[in-house]
């Protein structure tokens, strides 16, 4: 991990990326903040660091993607996360959000599908000292051992909302997931008022790599 050095030149470059998503409306200060904390160049090819700090989304590996800086933020504010809370991340990818919702002060459970991707985000966490918890699984069925979670973030397009996060998500939490089979995806955010009930908000489309089906059961009430 020597390889991972943060510049003058790579804080100059956060700073403009952080002013570049105020304007575009993230007013959260903690989120902002996170930004300048966490050098999103760590998680990128070395080829890729003069493009770490520019609004898009880059191969990372397995066919997925880190994802564009507003996307990122985006959904953490939709999170509402407070310092403490548990959060569930389905997706680690590269360890870039995970690392934001660490920064947060939350108590951060990530899965990931791909082996290979999750020993490498592990490893950058790591050098990060933060001590979220990580496991190589399927993200269809969650976490249930850690279960109830506060939060639940998935960082990839799901066709249906699993029920299986539905039923791990705490009375009162938030889970907010990309949901559609195409290219694109409507951005929800959806609150369990109670044991059986969910409400459900749009905030508009995104574009995410596909959420791998499982044949655990998915949910198609809460949508």
């Amino acid at each position: 991990m020597n390889h991972l050095k943060d510049t003058y030149r790579h804080q100059g470059k956060r700073k403009m990326l952080i002013e570049e998503l105020r304007q575009m409306g993230i007013s959260h200060h903690g989120i902002l903040d996170a930004f300048f904390q966490v050098p999103r160049h760590f998680f990128m090819d070395l080829a890729l660091d003069d493009l770490a700090y520019t609004n898009a989304a880059f191969q990372i590996g397995s066919g997925q993607t880190i994802s564009h800086p507003y996307t990122v933020a985006f959904q953490t504010q939709l999170l509402e996360v407070a310092p403490k809370m548990k959060v569930l991340e389905i997706g680690t990818g590269s360890g870039f959000q995970t690392c934001i919702l660490s920064e947060l002060k939350a108590k951060v459970y990530s899965i990931e599908r791909h082996q290979e991707l999750h020993l490498k985000a592990e490893q950058i966490i790591r050098h990060m000292n933060y001590d979220s918890r990580l496991k190589y699984g399927d993200g269809f069925v969650g976490w249930p051992s850690y279960s109830p979670f506060e939060r639940i973030l998935v960082t990839c397009g799901a066709p249906e909302i699993p029920e299986a996060l539905l039923q791990q998500l705490a009375v009162g939490g938030i889970m907010v997931i990309p949901v559609g089979e195409g290219v694109e995806q409507k951005m929800l955010k959806i609150v369990r008022t109670n044991e059986n009930n969910y409400l459900r908000e749009e905030f508009g489309t995104f574009k995410f790599v596909p959420m791998l089906e499982s044949k655990v059961a998915i949910n198609k009430t809460a949508q």
